[in-house]
């Protein structure tokens, strides 16, 4: 990894930013030759004061980026540099892309990706939805790029790795600090299937304002960004914004008009976001996909409900049962009439799968996918 301490060293010169360092890189290619140029000639980059062409000329390089190098070939991370061609290519083009990245995983074909996002907090619904297109997109050759949070983000990454499709996690904290800790069976699972990145120490924590950060990366690596289920004040609003600005595609996924859960997602649709009811309503913005959607690999509508909702975990009972359910609530005795199974039996049912984590019960019996 000796060709990345240069890297790492003009990342942490005082007042050297992403923005910054991208013009550093346009004048002189590479950060070794930043550091060779002459004060004189760091100067003439916009943006370089004084202050800044001294602190490159005079800076030397610590011990603690020493050991994070060697504790990224310890973990096995790799450090992905703007100049390697592993690096997802769509990131080049935002105005302030990570100059490197560190990676737990395989990155391949990143420039046929599409962001999935919504809230931590999601409804059923949102989780159903974000699932099921997901898995959809990944069968149709995009790659699920979302931040490993909870709720729609784990939502869209098991719909893909469901599909054998590839994944992208895109970290606000360092690789080693697995954030929610819940999520540590999947990080291990979307490394194994696509790809864990992020743009911070390996060790930094989960720190709030490294969250608008990781956002500008989910966007700035995709073709597009889908928001699934948002509230008025999502950070999934951000990436949906930072998406525009990139000019990059947004889509939105309608909710519950009186949830506000969805508050978010319906005032995207307003400002002009395309309305996405299936996996369809995305592939055709990129002409690059289209091609795949024809007689044979269309899903219906039928048949994709079926793919999303079987698992094969399930009894036989209990897929009758979970192929009833629907995302918004249904009283215990109107599933009993659908599904022709007695309450009592039609409880046990219930149960194995609240425990299975698919199904969600609201006072009064009521009973929703999860």
């Amino acid at each position: 990894m000796k060709h990345i301490a240069p890297w790492l060293a003009l990342k942490n010169v005082s007042g050297v930013g992403n923005h910054l360092y991208k013009r550093l890189l346009d004048q002189f290619q590479t950060p070794e030759k930043v550091f060779c140029a002459k004060k004189s000639e760091l100067i003439m980059v916009a943006g370089v004061s004084e202050r800044v062409a001294g602190a490159i000329k005079g800076f030397r390089f610590p011990d603690y980026l020493k050991k994070e190098i060697e504790l990224a070939k310890k973990k096995q991370y790799r450090i992905l540099t703007f100049s390697d061609p592993e690096y997802p290519p769509l990131l080049h083009h935002i105005p302030d892309p990570p100059p490197y990245i560190y990676v737990k995983g395989c990155l391949e074909h990143t420039d046929q990706s599409v962001a999935v996002v919504g809230s931590r907090n999601a409804s059923g619904y949102g989780k159903s939805m974000a699932m099921r297109l997901s898995r959809d997109l990944a069968s149709l050759g995009l790659n699920i790029v979302s931040g490993m949070a909870r709720g729609i983000d784990t939502a869209a990454h098991i719909g893909a790795i469901s599909a054998k499709g590839q994944t992208i996690a895109v970290l606000g904290s360092g690789l080693g600090v697995i954030y929610p800790p819940e999520n540590r069976r999947l990080y291990d699972e979307i490394s194994e299937n696509g790809a864990v990145i992020s743009e911070f120490p390996i060790e930094e924590g989960p720190n709030a304002y490294n969250f608008p950060a990781r956002n500008r990366i989910i966007s700035g690596m995709t073709l597009g960004t889908l928001v699934v289920e948002a509230t008025q004040r999502s950070g999934s609003l951000i990436t949906a914004r930072l998406a525009g600005e990139q000019g990059r595609e947004v889509f939105a996924v309608p909710g519950n008009i009186n949830s506000a859960k969805s508050t978010g997602a319906h005032n995207l649709l307003k400002q002009g976001a395309k309305l996405v009811a299936c996996a369809e309503d995305v592939i055709e913005e990129f002409y690059q996909f289209q091609n795949k959607v024809n007689k044979k690999d269309t899903l219906s509508e039928k048949q994709s409900e079926t793919v999303t909702r079987l698992s094969p975990d399930l009894t036989e009972d209990e897929s009758v049962i979970y192929k009833v359910l629907e995302p918004y609530p249904i009283h215990i005795d109107a599933l009993s009439r659908q599904a022709g199974v007695d309450v009592g039996k039609l409880s046990i049912i219930l149960l194995n799968l609240e425990l299975k984590g698919l199904v969600s019960q609201s006072p009064g019996k009521y009973f929703t996918i999860s």
